[in-house]
């Protein structure tokens, strides 16, 4: 059957985040709608007879970054060449940028054959926490503002602004440490399928990062809590498992081209395995 390659709709994209939560990677609950504002033509499908049969998004940060996500092909319609067909459609729309992705452990070696470089492990931790929220006096609510935006460019490899934007704004909660007019770390968590999940937590410190965790954790409401954790963030990993949270599935954080330089010690979970 002839199959058409195109860029998927709002209502599509959804769809290939709800095929992310089948495949137990527990997204958000509005997460669609601010990944295409990252990248409105970047979310790429295939279709035969009218049905998307598999996904891919190819989000281009600029002219020199992109990310690689939400390769997924629909179960029944596996074998069939389809994932392929949005891989290579993906990878062309992102052309000779340096390009990052998320790979689980069963596609590393693929993705190593195909010019991805391994930069470092990420273990997803879950659980309900049992920390208390104390009043903080640093901590405060944040939306995209212009101080926002230059502190995630320092753990984030490109501008990220339209993303922000939604990504900083009810009904998730993001959160800044902020002393003396400063920003010493930012967080922000959301609604997921399971609980919540938070992402990105960035901090100077990881006592910033600690005090942080312990207001977003407490902040969305029951369930189990999620972080996505790289393996260069040992000491915030202790400390998760010190408070319930267990040590899950692991993704690598993979790069074709030039690795970006990044003040990786402050990045205590990443924003989304979908995005980057």
């Amino acid at each position: 059957m002839p199959r058409t390659i195109r860029t998927l709709a709002l209502d599509e994209v959804e769809t290939l985040v709800d095929w992310a939560a089948a495949e137990g990677w527990n997204p958000g609950l509005g997460d669609a709608v601010a990944f295409q504002a990252a990248d409105p033509d970047g979310f790429i499908g295939a279709f035969v007879d009218g049905e998307m049969v598999a996904g891919i998004s190819a989000v281009a940060y600029g002219d020199d970054f992109g990310f690689i996500g939400l390769y997924i092909c629909r179960p029944d319609r596996r074998g069939e060449g389809h994932g392929k067909a949005v891989w290579d459609a993906g990878m062309a729309r992102l052309g000779n940028r340096t390009i990052g992705l998320d790979g689980v452990v069963e596609q590393q070696a693929n993705y190593r054959s195909m010019g991805f470089a391994l930069a470092y492990r990420t273990i997803r931790f879950v659980g309900s926490p049992d920390v208390s929220a104390s009043v903080d006096g640093d901590i405060r609510a944040i939306g995209p503002e212009a101080n926002v935006l230059d502190y995630d460019s320092r753990f984030f490899p490109a501008p990220r602004r339209s993303f922000l934007e939604h990504w900083l704004r009810p009904p998730h909660m993001a959160l800044a440490i902020i002393r003396d007019g400063v920003i010493e770390g930012y967080g922000v968590a959301r609604r997921c399928r399971d609980g919540c999940k938070i992402g990105p937590l960035f901090a100077d410190s990881l006592d910033a990062a600690s005090r942080l965790f312990a207001a977003l954790a407490n902040a969305p409401g029951p369930g189990n809590v999620h972080l996505d954790v790289p393996e260069t963030s040992g000491s915030f990993a202790a400390l998760l498992s010190s408070v319930g949270l267990q040590p899950g599935f692991e993704t690598a954080r993979m790069y074709r081209g030039k690795a970006p330089q990044l003040a990786q010690s402050g990045v205590f979970a990443i924003t989304t395995l979908e995005l980057g």
